[in-house]
C-alpha cells in the first residue's frame, strides 16, 4: 500500500513537470494507457491486500472470542450447543413461481374445510349437550307439544344423544 502511495505522488509530479517542460504531448497517448492500465492494476491489488488483511483479522478476533467462550463454558460446566442443521425445504425465492395447485388439490382444500367447520359445529353441540343435558331434554319435550315438526338439528342431536 505505501509502494502504491510513493508510486502515485512520484508519477504525479513526473506528468507537471513534463506537461510544464512542454515534452509530454508527442506519443503519450500509448503511454497514458499503459499507465492507467498499470495504476488500475495496482490500485486492484492494494484493495485486495486490504481485503486479506481484513479477513485475518476478523479470523483472530473470532479465534479468541471462541477461546473466551470455552473458557467460561469450562469454568461453568456449560456443554457447547451444536447446531443442528435440518433439511428444511427451501422456499423459492420468487412466489410467483412457485407451484400452482391443481384443481383437484384445490377441491380436496375446500372439502376439508367444509368438514372441519361440521366438525366443529358438531363438537360445540356436544359440549353443550353434555353441559346442560336437562335443559336440552327439556327444549325438546316442551318443543314436541308446541310443534308437531322437527327441524334437522333436532333430528341429529336426538340420534346423537
Amino acid at each position: 500500500m505505501a509502494a502504491f502511495i510513493a508510486k502515485q505522488m512520484v508519477g504525479n509530479q513526473l506528468s507537471a513537470v513534463k506537461d510544464a517542460a512542454g515534452g509530454g504531448d508527442g506519443g503519450d497517448d500509448g503511454d497514458d494507457k499503459e499507465k492507467a492500465e498499470e495504476e488500475e492494476r495496482e490500485r486492484q491489488e492494494a484493495i485486495r491486500e486490504a481485503e486479506e488483511r481484513r479477513k485475518e483479522k476478523h479470523r483472530k478476533m473470532e479465534e479468541e472470542r471462541e477461546k473466551m467462550r470455552q473458557d467460561i463454558r469450562d469454568k461453568y460446566n456449560i456443554k457447547k450447543k451444536e447446531e443442528i442443521v435440518e433439511a428444511a425445504p427451501q422456499e423459492e425465492p420468487n412466489p410467483l413461481m412457485r407451484k400452482k395447485k391443481t384443481p383437484e388439490e384445490l377441491a380436496a382444500e375446500a372439502e376439508q374445510e367444509e368438514l372441519d367447520d361440521f366438525t366443529n359445529i358438531c363438537t360445540l353441540v356436544l359440549k353443550y349437550m353434555v353441559h346442560h343435558p336437562y335443559h336440552h331434554l327439556q327444549q325438546q319435550q316442551h318443543n314436541k307439544k308446541t310443534s308437531t315438526t322437527t327441524t334437522s338439528t333436532e333430528v341429529i342431536l336426538y340420534v346423537q344423544y
